[in-house]
């Protein structure tokens, strides 16, 4: 299958078109509409390596989200970046080529941050390999981190290399009645406090707090912090990942403030807070006051769903503008794949 992909990259770019990488589609919803060729992945799928001791696995891009997390949690082990799934088709190659992460990025880290290598046919249909299978064994660009959050727009995943994490053996969700400031400013100082925090949410006048680790180190922050022991947190963290709480089913609008995690309350109408206050979510705000506000925090704004996405769903100072443009050029100068979805410089 790799040289049907490649083949079928030599012929766009012969002719001039753009091709839409796709795996599930459960990301379709993000950034602009894209025309072209679809090169669909989700064909190609297994697990090619997994040694659950070295805390490794080697799996094609086309792999559903679902396998991949079934055969970790048969050794006890997860995607410590928690990936939203946005359906049951949804693979792990986009689940990189998003980049995104869920409730437990603040504590675990990003995607990016647990992609160890991967292969990728770049945009002349050449079969590339970046990275490894351990940390620390990259000499020069690690082409592999450049891959994770670029949507399909550099190159075409085919296998990543990913870290994994023993899952936790105890877990724990506490709930606090307060308001907003109140949320952000206990969200702050319990991240700052040795306890096993892995996940933190302000919704609806709640704080939600996750605790997970060592059975101790999570009993002890329970009787430190109290609160109440909700019956339903499972089901509201995942609903949190794959954003089907509520707050996301209602917001025709939605963006997503990635600023300081200590800045005050925006005022910006309903939100939903993540990460330590760090990441803030906003529903029906204006373009102007939503990048308005987060530049103001020390941060950014990114159009998430819905909204006039023309212009782009994000605005890049022009340092950050001729880097994007530099990397496009660099690696698909001829913009095979999935040109102008995330902005129209690139």
């Amino acid at each position: 299958m790799i040289d049907t992909f490649a083949d079928t990259i030599r012929r766009a770019a012969a002719d001039g078109k753009t091709l839409r990488i796709r795996g599930g589609g459960s990301k379709d919803f993000y950034g602009v509409a894209l025309e072209g060729d679809v090169l669909d992945t989700s064909g190609y799928a297994g697990v090619v390596d997994y040694e659950p001791s070295e805390l490794v696995m080697t799996v094609r891009s086309g792999t559903p989200l679902t396998e991949v997390e079934t055969k970790l949690a048969e050794c006890g082990q997860m995607l410590a970046f928690e990936p939203p799934h946005f359906g049951a088709s949804s693979t792990i190659g986009g689940a990189v080529a998003s980049g995104f992460s869920g409730p437990r990025r603040a504590a675990a880290g990003s995607a990016r941050d647990f992609v160890l290598g991967a292969r990728v046919l770049d945009a002349t249909g050449r079969d590339l390999s970046f990275g490894g299978q351990v940390m620390k064994n990259v000499a020069g660009y690690d082409l592999s981190r450049f891959i994770a959050g670029s949507f399909g727009t550099l190159a075409l995943i085919t296998e990543l290399s990913l870290k994994v994490l023993p899952r936790p053996v105890a877990e724990t969700t506490l709930r606090f009645e307060m308001n907003e400031a109140q949320a952000i400013e206990a969200m702050n100082r319990w991240a700052g406090q040795p306890l096993p925090l892995s996940a933190t949410c302000f919704v609806d006048g709640k704080l939600w707090v996750r605790l997970s680790g060592a059975k101790a180190a999570v009993d002890a922050a329970v009787k430190k912090l109290g609160g109440e022991q909700p019956a339903d947190a499972i089901a509201f963290w995942t609903s949190l990942r794959d954003q089907t709480h509520p707050f996301f089913a209602d917001a025709a609008t939605l963006w997503r403030l990635s600023i300081r995690s200590t800045a005050q309350p925006l005022q910006l109408g309903s939100q939903l807070i993540e990460w330590n206050g760090a990441l803030r979510w906003v529903a029906a705000a204006d373009a102007e006051s939503a990048h308005g506000a987060a530049q103001s925090a020390g941060g950014h704004a990114t159009l998430y769903r819905g909204g006039a996405k023309a212009a782009g769903i994000q605005r890049l100072a022009p340092p950050v503008l001729a880097l994007h443009q530099r990397l496009k050029r660099a690696l698909d100068p001829q913009g095979v794949f999935g040109r102008h979805r995330i902005h129209p410089e690139f």
